[in-house]
C-alpha cells in the first residue's frame, strides 16, 4: 500500500486522460474510457500555490478573502518598494492558505515589465525544500 503524505489532486488546467485498463473496474462510458488526470505530491502543491497567487480577494463568492493581495500591486512602479510589498502579500497569503508548506524566503526582484518573484518553501510532510519562480507582471505607467 503506498502511503502518500502530501497528497493528491486535479491536475490544472483540468485535462482528461485515456487509459487502456480503465474498462476492468469503471463503467463503460463509451469507446474511450477517460479519467481526469491527478497529480501528486510536490507538483500538487506548487499548482495550489500559483492558485492563491492568480486569486484576488473578493474573487471567489464562497471564500471572499481567500487569494493574495498582490494584485493591489498591478498600477504601482516596478521598484524596490514594489517588491518589498509583494514579498509581504505572498508571504502572508500562502502562510494563511497553504498549510502544508513552510515559507523560508520571499524575494522579489525588479526587471524590466515585471517583478520576478522567487518563493523557497519546506513541504511540512516530507521536510522537502522546494522553490517556485512566480513573475508578476505590472502595467506600465503612462
Amino acid at each position: 500500500m503506498e502511503t502518500n503524505l502530501v497528497g493528491r489532486g486535479w491536475h490544472l488546467p483540468l485535462n482528461l486522460q485515456t487509459h487502456q485498463s480503465a474498462q476492468d473496474w469503471l463503467p463503460n462510458l463509451g469507446h474511450h474510457q477517460q479519467l481526469v488526470l491527478l497529480t501528486n505530491s510536490e507538483n500538487e502543491i506548487k499548482q495550489a500555490i500559483r492558485i492563491i497567487l492568480l486569486t484576488a480577494p473578493g474573487e471567489r463568492v464562497m471564500r471572499p478573502d481567500f487569494g493574495c493581495r498582490i494584485h493591489k500591486l498591478v498600477f504601482e512602479p516596478n521598484n524596490r518598494a514594489t517588491a518589498v510589498l509583494a514579498e509581504q502579500y505572498i508571504t502572508e497569503a500562502l502562510s494563511r492558505w497553504e498549510p502544508r508548506i513552510t515559507v523560508t524566503q520571499v524575494e522579489a526582484k525588479p526587471k524590466a515589465a515585471y517583478l520576478n518573484v522567487h518563493i523557497s518553501y519546506t513541504i511540512k510532510a516530507t521536510n522537502d525544500e522546494q522553490n517556485l519562480v512566480f513573475p508578476f507582471y505590472l502595467t506600465p505607467g503612462e
